[in-house]
């Protein structure tokens, strides 16, 4: 697991800052590993690194320490838990909201649709990717859980048909 900082100014817990990487082949091979399937056992990935068993565990630990590695996890189907209906929703605040930006994250990290918080740029201030049942559920969540907030000025919904993650290492290959 990932250690955290202290809760952000919104109370959601953020990773630890990350320091600058230094990383070498080894510490590349192992990430590469990991990125592919975090479920690699630690033989394999030291096998593969040209390391001892040991070495790569603390290897690892040091990358997880260093807040390279944020953490490990697994990727559930949303469509295999009743929440087959995904959306991106932009959301634009009023001006005079912008101050408080915090407390409206922390709002949306507890909504349980949120899937994902972004705090963007351009004409619109967060974008959220939300996971619901089907579209009454999707319009409740807007109509009754984000166009009511005060601090909102205006929402945009776009329904997402299909998602792929890429499969390629963090340093671009």
């Amino acid at each position: 697991m990932p250690e955290y900082s202290e809760p952000s100014r919104s109370g959601v817990e953020r990773p630890k800052e990350i320091r600058p990487p230094g990383l070498d082949a080894t510490d590349r091979t192992i990430l590469e590993i990991l990125q592919a399937d975090a479920r690699t056992p630690n033989n394999a990935i030291a096998a593969a690194a040209g390391i001892a068993p040991s070495t790569c565990h603390g290897r690892i630990r040091s990358l997880q320490e260093r807040g390279i590695i944020r953490g490990f996890h697994a990727e559930v189907d949303p469509a295999a838990v009743g929440r087959g209906l995904q959306a991106l929703i932009s959301i634009r605040l009023q001006a005079h909201a912008r101050s408080n930006l915090g407390r409206f994250e922390h709002y949306l990290a507890g909504l349980p649709q949120v899937e994902a918080i972004f705090f963007v740029t351009g004409d619109r201030d967060f974008l959220i990717h939300v996971a619901v049942p089907d579209s009454s559920a999707l319009r409740d969540l807007v109509a009754n859980n984000l166009s009511v907030r005060p601090e909102v000025a205006g929402t945009n919904t776009a329904v997402i048909f299909d998602h792929v993650r890429p499969r390629r290492s963090a340093f671009g290959s």
